[in-house]
């Protein structure tokens, strides 16, 4: 463990210094640099490296060679080492190979094709049809041209005849005639000694007209007639032209006068000239690297052999490089590796040095310890789990609560012995389903599932980390069946409360209530019955007119005291009698309540008419609205919310009997996360107590010295109609009630669709 492998620097410089192999593999790279840019040079401009080349392929051929000695010197090391079995070498050789291969056959199949594409586009550029070609195309050129001289000449020379037999002076004025019938660009008539007698076209407007050469006129006299193209030279400035001299013959015989030369310049057509000078000029380069095709293509060729060998080197060169500079971590890696595997955590040997490999060593033997460490804390923590989750169970087996635990999709994850005997369904047999989906538990299954996704929403709207719901279960169908003590068509009566566990599972835990809600049911019922039968003794109706008609007989015979102490007694009567008339018709209305019949309703309009009728100003209190205009539609039953929200108001307005700053505030909210709307009503009144407060929706619980205790009483049981969320709470400031609020929160119609 203790071993380091050696290195790349003795690698690479056995034999040798390390600093010969650097400086050397610096030299082959530079020179391999300056051989690129001088192809690419060369290219272009390969007149100026012409002579150059044969140097420029030697050294090709030189660093080539050093290259491949240097590809063999590695590779034979490479072998030697792995004959010695040192470790690493066989990490080595696969990098070298495969370097190698992913340098070498990319750089051979681009060698070849580029071999292949240079030597038959160099052979290309000299083929013999090219050459040929050029040829005919400038004796064609040239053709072309001195057949053009020719005519002219010919046609100049008939012109001439036309002015044999005329004088100088008519001979000027005939060469407009001439050079309309030639076509020509200018027309001269010159005497043998160059002196100009007369001219048409451009020379007329020169004073000295170009002259013509003595050679030019001594063989136009000689031989008649003499032609010549010019303009046709690579530095000719102008166009080209042809220039025809005839000799003009004279018509008298005894006339002694100086011989005449009629001269005639036509200028040839741009585009034959340009033909030419194009074919020309190509033809003139084609010579040229002729001449050094040899020497271009040994250059091309040695440069690309150059590169193949460069990426071969590189290749290997970089493959021993990094395997030298893996292998020694590697080994304490490896070994601490299997160390690992073998269950074996305990301290390992590590590297000092600076790369990220030796670091990766000191990393690995801290990881180790780390895991150790994590294990006996594991093992700790096991042990503790272990021992809590045996208590945690026993604890959910003898609870009599129901205890059922959800995943995210409300599937059943688990449940304790009180779940199955409250719902009297063995939920153990139904795990990994949902409750929905249990016989006799659908409409609860979907009821938990409901309230446990509005709290997800309130949860992070509000911060609420709980529900609380009772749910009423038909327990004459279905798997749930009824207790002995239980009458048929009856119903299981759960208080249900829920909240999300930190893995995001849901916690369902409930009870069975229904002997409690049946005895409070009961005792309800008798103490009505009980009153009832203790204050109304007699029919009331005939009380309150047995009373009505006696005042009505003795007010006009008894004096003014007794009448007074008639009329007093009477209405404490007939007030008596409309007292528990009231009662009664509360108690009516809470023992009779009709179910709901729920349909869309607007909740803004239903408070705003509402509202009407507490506008006024004999009321105790100003009453205040505030209307969210972005509320939709609720599921509701008017009639039974107009009830609702009387008794709710009343009960504010008589809160606020008495107050500094009485005031009763309406408000209606909508939340568009949980699709839900509330209603609320704020007083500034005196609040409720701590005893009241928790039993304020019992019957018969009340603060008001003339109230029954029924009013919220009804707003529950119609709450519970409309499955909306019934809150009551007092206001604080500074700590001091400040007054009271109670809240519905309904289902809008859109909610109610998805559900």
């Amino acid at each position: 463990m203790t071993t380091e492998a050696d290195s790349t620097g003795t690698l690479l410089a056995r034999g040798l210094p390390r600093w010969v192999w650097l400086i050397g593999l610096g030299v082959m790279l530079s020179l391999g640099l300056v051989l690129f840019f001088f192809l690419m040079q060369a290219t272009d401009r390969w007149e100026s490296y012409a002579r150059y080349l044969p140097v420029l392929f030697t050294l090709n051929i030189a660093s080539a060679l050093l290259l491949l000695a240097a590809i063999v010197s590695i590779v034979w090391r490479l072998g030697l080492r792995w004959r010695q079995g040192r470790f690493g070498s066989q990490l080595l050789l696969k990098l070298a190979f495969i370097f190698t291969l992913v340098g070498f056959l990319p750089g051979l199949l681009i060698y070849s094709v580029s071999y292949q594409f240079v030597s038959r586009s160099i052979e290309a550029w000299f083929d013999v049809k090219v050459e040929g070609a050029l040829d005919a195309g400038l004796n064609l050129g040239r053709a072309t041209f001195d057949t053009l001289a020719q005519d002219l000449g010919t046609k100049t020379n008939g012109a001439a005849l036309q002015l044999s037999d005329l004088s100088d002076t008519q001979a000027g004025i005939a060469l407009d005639r001439i050079r309309n019938q030639l076509g020509a660009q200018d027309v001269v008539l010159w005497t043998l000694s160059g002196t100009p007698l007369g001219s048409a076209g451009q020379s007329r407007f020169v004073i000295n007209p170009e002259r013509p050469s003595q050679a030019a006129l001594r063989q136009a006299r000689n031989l008649g007639v003499w032609t010549r193209i010019e303009g046709l030279e690579e530095n000719a400035s102008g166009s080209a032209r042809v220039r025809a001299l005839a000799l003009v013959p004279s018509g008298r015989i005894d006339s002694i006068i100086e011989p005449r030369i009629l001269q005639v310049t036509l200028e040839l057509p741009p585009t034959l000239v340009d033909n030419a000078l194009l074919v020309q000029q190509a033809n003139r380069e084609y010579q040229e690297r002729a001449l050094a095709r040899t020497s271009l293509r040994q250059m091309y060729i040695g440069t690309l052999t150059l590169s193949l060998f460069l990426s071969v080197f590189a290749a290997v060169l970089l493959a021993v490089v990094l395997g030298n500079q893996l292998a020694r971590p590697l080994l304490l890696l490896v070994s601490g590796v299997r160390e690992v595997a073998a269950g074996d955590l305990g301290p390992k040997p590590v590297m000092w040095g600076q790369n990220e490999l030796d670091g990766l060593t000191r990393a690995f033997a801290e990881m180790t310890r780390q895991l150790a460490d994590a294990r006996n804390t594991v093992e700790r923590s096991m042990e503790q789990a272990n021992l809590a989750r045996a208590n945690l169970q026993t604890i959910l087996d003898n609870l009599t609560a129901g205890v059922i635990v959800l995943d995210a999709q409300g599937l059943i994850v688990s449940c304790n012995p009180g779940a199955t005997r409250i719902l009297r369904v063995p939920l153990a047999a139904h795990e990994g389903r949902a409750l929905a989906d249990i016989g006799g538990l659908s409409d609860f299954g979907h009821q938990v599932k409901r309230q446990f996704e509005t709290l997800a929403i309130e949860h992070r709207d509000t911060g609420i980390d709980h529900w609380q719901q009772s749910f009423d279960l038909p327990i004459s169908t279905g798997q749930v069946r009824a207790a002995p003590s239980v009458e048929a068509n009856d119903t299981l009566t759960l208080l249900a409360r829920g909240a999300i566990l930190p893995n995001l599972a849901w916690l369902l835990v409930f009870d069975d209530i229904s002997e409690i809600v049946s005895a409070q049911r009961a005792q309800a019922w008798g103490e009505v019955a009980r009153r009832l039968a203790h204050e109304i003794k007699n029919p009331l109706t005939p009380i309150q007119l047995s009373a009505e008609r006696l005042a009505m007989k003795l007010e006009t015979k008894l004096a003014e005291p007794e009448r007074a102490v008639l009329d007093k007694s009477v209405r404490t009567i007939v007030d008596q009698v409309d007292a528990m008339k009231r009662l009664v018709n509360e108690f009516r209305d809470y023992a009779r309540l009709p179910q709901a019949e729920l349909s869309a309703l607007d909740l803004n309009a239903l408070v705003r008419d509402l509202l009407q009728l507490y506008l006024s100003e004999n009321q105790t209190a100003p009453v205040r609205l505030q209307l969210d205009a972005a509320a939709p539609a609720i599921l509701g039953d008017a009639q039974q919310l107009r009830q609702v929200i009387h008794n709710l108001l009343q009960n504010a307005l008589d809160a606020c009997e008495g107050q500094d700053q009485p005031e009763v505030t309406v408000l209606t909210q909508f939340n568009p996360n949980s699709q839900r709307v509330r209603l609320i009503v704020r007083d500034t009144g005196t609040g409720f107590n701590e005893a009241i407060l928790k039993r304020a929706f019992e019957p018969y619980v009340t603060t008001k010295p003339k109230g029954t205790g029924l009013g919220l009483a009804v707003v529950k049981k119609i709450a519970d109609e409309h499955r909306a969320r019934l809150e009551l709470k007092n206001l604080e400031v500074n700590g001091q009630v400040a007054g009271a609020q109670v809240s519905l929160s309904f289902q809008t119609v859109a909610s109610n669709d998805k559900g």
